[in-house]
């Protein structure tokens, strides 16, 4: 199934080609998306493990995934009546910081100038057609996926996520903001912090893969690992990116 929002780094393009490199299904009894972001990975399957686990360091990423899970109908009727203009998306763009909303009210609101804007970049308004109807309907699907498997919901650092999840049979899937490109997220990544990542995951029982740009820093910092070359079309211009998939396994 597809995920139920449009995020900046989405896999929907590379999913098919990135689940291929995972590891064999009966090695793992826990399956683990350290940056959630729009879940295409977690969504790809009716089911990856036993133990499923959606991270994101976005508190509202992670309020909207709480809210389509427990709250679908709810959220649903709250978003009623919206349609797709640049006065609606002015409106919850000017709100993001006003306090006093309910949890489904800022759901609805962070769901709205994630669809509406240009590319999913939550601050220019997309001037394109879109069906936000259909959209929001589709919010009963993403919840039965949610609530069938009974997917954890976190919101934590990922060194702590991943100590916390390590197990010989853990399996972490990490798609962390790609470097220098880090100004176009909400929630702040470093140079320092794309270390931190490299040397929590080179401590871990269990295996993980990741997902990167090709970029020298990144092939320097991983240099120990398994490293695979892949392609897919710029969503955003044309021509081809390149990314890389490293594994310790």
């Amino acid at each position: 199934m597809n995920s139920p929002i449009t995020r900046i780094g989405g896999k929907k393009i590379l999913r098919k080609t990135i689940c291929e490199h995972f590891p064999e299904s009966a090695s793992f009894e826990r399956y683990i998306e350290v940056f959630g972001g729009a879940g295409w990975l977690l969504f790809y399957k009716d089911k990856h493990a036993n133990l499923e686990v959606y991270n994101d360091a976005d508190g509202e990423l992670v309020n909207l995934m709480r809210c389509i899970k427990y709250h679908a109908g709810e959220l649903q009727r709250e978003l009623d009546g919206y349609c797709n203009s640049r006065e609606f998306f002015e409106d919850v763009r000017a709100q993001t910081d006003v306090r006093g909303f309910t949890d489904i009210q800022r759901a609805a609101r962070y769901f709205l100038r994630m669809k509406l804007s240009f590319g999913a970049d939550m601050q220019s308004y997309g001037c394109s057609a879109k069906n936000l109807s259909n959209a929001v309907e589709y919010f009963t699907d993403v919840q039965r996926r949610l609530l069938s498997s009974a997917v954890v919901i976190e919101h934590k650092d990922f060194e702590n996520l991943i100590k916390v999840y390590d197990r010989p049979t853990a399996f972490f899937y990490c798609d962390p903001p790609y470097h220098t490109t880090e100004k176009y997220y909400d929630i702040k990544f470093t140079e320092s912090d794309h270390i931190r990542l490299r040397d929590t995951l080179s401590t871990i029982e269990g295996k993980f893969l990741l997902s990167y740009n090709d970029d020298d820093f990144v092939r320097d910092l991983y240099k120990d690992f398994n490293i695979a070359l892949v392609e897919r079309n710029n969503n955003l211009s044309s021509g081809k990116f390149k990314e890389l998939i490293i594994t310790n396994y």
